[in-house]
């Protein structure tokens, strides 16, 4: 019943869809005439649908039977499976009389294991077998010709060879083995080496070697060449497989040494060894360059030998070949330095320990050394086969290899310490040095010069070294440190003559009102000069070795270490950049900003010299007021009278010399012991100072013409004061506002301007008189100094006994006089600008001349 009505249920959901179908087609009457086309469109469809399913049920069926023969195969894999493991089963029983598989298979692992061994013990045997099968023939060989034991030896250097590599990828699974096949292969190449090394010394006997100019005639030079050729032949195997270069930094093999040079610096090692081991007077301890300065001896003696007859051999046996790539091959002097290193290290090893207690030889050696090492890399171009990054030498060798580095530091810094302390201790440390340095530049104190010579001697030392962590440590060691310790030094007597020269300083610590005045004196001031030009000195010095290829090249490696983590010793970043730039490790730098090593230190000795000199300003400035406060306490300037002839005659003020004299002897000593531009700084300050106390309390006061032309005559002996220590110029520019002060205050009654509109006007009918004019004639002071005018002449300038500053002539001043310059100076501001301009003011503005004129006693009322 559920069957029927799902079939029903299926009818009616398939009639519902030909309903809406037919509705969808047949909307009109128009429709129906595409009834045809559309019963041949469902009759297509069907036929298609009919066909998909015929193609999915030959599929369907397909994969069963497929999927039936996948089973029944399995299922005879399985039975088959069944059978064989019962089958092993029965035969482990049988082997091993076991009556299960679990206890047969333990017995019959220990069946294959002894099997194992006597594969792997077959194979041994085999191999020594071989081993001495070539070992035998190359003895045989020897017996005939040397030449022949050389094709077995080659093949057994070969095998032992092969079995190194193999004993690498099994993990040393047969070190007895690879040691047996060693030992054999190090004799027969010790014998081969021997009977060829004896041909080749045949041959040198010949030319009574080691004779500096041996020479190989040419009947001897085929069998010269042969002897050559076979020790290479002999020794090329090792030199293929050999990579020295390779490794670790710290651990650098040595290069070898070629079998033909072994034989020809033999003799040269003898002589070596009678000369500087044994108890003659050349073997002294203290003296290492001995024996380091015989070496380039020989190097020069038997130059020419190895490059006339070495030379041809090694670049005939080695062209074409990897080992052409190498210098210590296929370069006949770099393969004769290498040959005779060997002695060297061996007697710089045996004299290290006999001077390691004594520091002054242990040094002398390291640096002999080193001075060694520079002639071999600079004067024969010595890389050591080590490429772009170049031999090292002898004494990295030592410090590195050996860890010497640390011992040898430790001395020399103790030796410059020492040496420090000497400079600091001397009695004329502090003592300006007015010779070593150019006339013109700031003098430093001849501390601060044998400083910078100790330091400079201190890079010379280590100049040499290759490696970058142990030229860092003596850097920040041993110099940076030096520096700071100095620079203590300068600080703690900037802050003692701080200390002894202010009120509370001079109460805490004892010091006296007259010993206080003293150091207010030259000689405080020359306490501190020595802070300012040792400061500036070093300073200076720093910034120059920052620009250094040695100091340069340090910086860019330690650049590139910081910013890319490299190792840079046992210090941090942070730590080195605290020491030497806080640029150290910044990815992106300013180039105005680049760094360098020294701007730490470098930017203290500036502060401490930029103090310095704020300090040496302030104490002249402080000197200075004193000095003028009795010349501001004087007010004659309203009374001067005109008997005093004219203004170039007039004597400075009494109140004025003690400015002058403190002015005179400050500048003059400031003058021989300062650069130009600090000079000019520190007078420009004093200036400014003596020009605001005379403007503000000076002229603020009434004056006459005549007060005006000795304020005039106070102020130009300054200036003469000034310009003939520091320069022309200077002191003029510093005072410019008390200049055109004073040039206004005493303009002239008359101008010239005024007084031919004087004479003018009394040329007319009326007879009248000018207002200016006028005005002039109540003034007592002008009538006394004016003579007798003639009725139609124009009348004589007024002898005012004041230099109106920049020549009246040049300036047109003199046209001007006061009367017109007082109309115009209160008409307005463009008048008041204008007669300004006219009278070469450029300090003042309107307001400020207007206050200043009014100050003329003509104006006072």
């Amino acid at each position: 019943m559920a069957r029927e009505g799902a079939m029903d249920m299926d009818r009616d959901d398939s009639d519902a869809r030909v309903h809406d179908f037919l509705d969808d087609k047949l909307q009109t009457v128009g429709d129906l005439d595409s009834l045809d086309e559309l019963l041949q469109s469902i009759t297509a469809q069907h036929g298609l649908l009919r066909q998909q399913l015929d193609d999915a049920q030959r599929d369907l069926d397909g994969a069963k039977h497929h999927q039936r023969e996948h089973h029944q195969a399995l299922q005879d894999k399985a039975t088959a499976f069944r059978r064989e493991q019962d089958d092993i089963d029965r035969r482990l029983q049988v082997i091993t009389s076991s009556e299960t598989s679990d206890e047969a298979v333990p017995r019959f692992e220990q069946v294959l294991a002894k099997l194992q061994r006597l594969d792997v013990t077959s194979g041994y045997i085999d191999l020594l077998r071989e081993v001495d099968a070539l070992s035998t023939h190359a003895h045989a060989q020897l017996q005939t010709s040397n030449e022949a034991a050389l094709a077995p030896y080659k093949q057994l250097r070969a095998l032992h060879t092969r079995l190194l590599n193999l004993q690498e990828d099994a993990e040393g699974a047969a070190p007895q083995l690879l040691h047996h096949v060693g030992q054999i292969s190090h004799a027969l190449r010790t014998k081969i080496l021997d009977a060829f090394a004896k041909d080749l010394d045949a041959v040198l006997k010949k030319v009574h070697w080691p004779t500096p100019k041996a020479v190989i005639p040419p009947q001897l030079r085929d069998e010269f060449e042969t002897a050559v050729v076979k020790l290479l032949d002999l020794q090329t195997p090792e030199l293929e497989g050999s990579n020295y270069a390779s490794g670790s930094v710290d651990k650098v093999k040595l290069p070898p040494v070629l079998f033909p040079f072994e034989v020809l610096v033999q003799p040269l090692e003898m002589r070596f060894r009678y000369h500087f081991e044994g108890d003659k007077p050349t073997n002294r301890i203290d003296r290492p360059e001995y024996f380091l300065s015989h070496v380039t001896t020989l190097l020069d003696d038997y130059s020419t030998f190895v490059s006339d007859y070495m030379q041809p051999v090694l670049f005939k046996h080695f062209r074409g070949t990897d080992l052409a790539l190498n210098p210590v091959y296929i370069d006949a002097m770099s393969a004769f330095i290498t040959a005779l290193l060997p002695v060297l290290r061996k007697k710089i090893g045996s004299l290290l320990p006999k001077v390691a207690n004594q520091p002054q030889l242990l040094s002398h050696l390291v640096h002999e050394t080193m001075s060694f090492d520079s002639t071999i890399r600079d004067t024969w171009a010595y890389d050591g086969g080590y490429g772009l990054s170049g031999w090292n030498g002898l004494s990295w060798e030592f410090l590195v290899q050996g860890n010497w580095f640390d011992q040898w530091l430790r001395v020399e810094k103790e030796f410059a310490l020492k040496r420090y302390q000497s400079i600091v201790e001397a009695e004329d440390w502090r003592d300006l040095d007015y010779e070593s340095v150019d006339p013109k530049a700031t003098k430093p104190t001849k501390g601060a010069i044998r400083v910078n010579d100790l330091l400079e001697t201190i890079t010379d030392r280590y100049r040499p070294l290759t490696s970058f962590k142990h030229k860092l440590a003596f850097l920040i060691d041993i110099q940076i440190a030096i520096f700071d310790q100095f620079h203590e030094r300068l600080n703690d007597s900037l802050e003692a003559y701080l200390r002894m020269t202010t009120t509370l300083g001079r109460a805490m610590g004892g010091v006296s009102k007259e010993e206080q005045d003293k150091l207010l004196g030259i000689e405080g001031l020359e306490s501190l000069c020595r802070t300012y030009g040792s400061a500036d000195y070093l300073e200076k010095a720093m910034r120059d070795w920052s620009d250094d290829v040695f100091f340069l090249d340090i910086w860019e490696e330690l650049q590139d270490r910081a910013q890319h983590g490299a190792n840079i010793g046992s210090r941090t970043v942070a730590s080195v950049a605290e020491r030497t730039s806080k640029n150290v490790g910044a990815s992106e730098v300013d180039a105005s900003d680049a760094g360098g090593l020294f701007d730490e230190t470098a930017s203290w000795y500036a502060r401490l010299r930029e103090r310095s000199e704020q300090i040496i300003t302030e104490t002249l400035v402080s000197n200075v007021r004193v000095a003028l406060k009795p010349y501001r306490q004087i007010n004659p300037w309203a009374t001067l009278s005109t008997s005093g002839g004219s203004g170039k005659d007039l004597s400075p003020t009494a109140e004025l010399d003690p400015l002058l004299s403190h002015l005179s002897t400050t500048l003059a000593f400031l003058s021989r012991v300062l650069a130009p531009a600090p000079l000019r700084r520190i007078a420009r300050a004093v200036l400014a100072t003596i020009n605001s106390a005379l403007y503000d309390s000076v002229l603020r006061v009434s004056f006459s013409a005549q007060g005006a032309a000795q304020l005039d005559a106070d102020l130009a002996a300054i200036c003469a004061v000034v310009d003939e220590q520091i320069g022309a110029g200077v002191a003029e520019n510093g005072l410019r506002r008390c200049i055109e002060g004073v040039k206004l205050v005493g303009l002239p009654v008359k101008g010239a301007k005024s007084s031919a509109n004087t004479a003018g006007g009394r040329a007319e009918e009326d007879g009248g008189m000018d207002e200016w004019d006028a005005w002039a004639a109540e003034d007592p002071d002008v009538d006394a100094g004016d003579e007798q005018q003639v009725p139609g002449e124009a009348p004589q300038k007024a002898k005012f006994p004041i230099d109106t500053a920049d020549d009246a002539a040049e300036t047109g001043a003199a046209d001007l006089g006061l009367w017109e310059v007082e109309r115009r100076l209160f008409a307005d501001n463009q008048s008041a600008r204008d007669v300004l301009d006219e009278l070469g003011l450029e300090v003042l503005d309107e307001k400020e001349a207007r206050r200043l004129l009014r100050l003329r006693v003509e104006l006072a009322g």
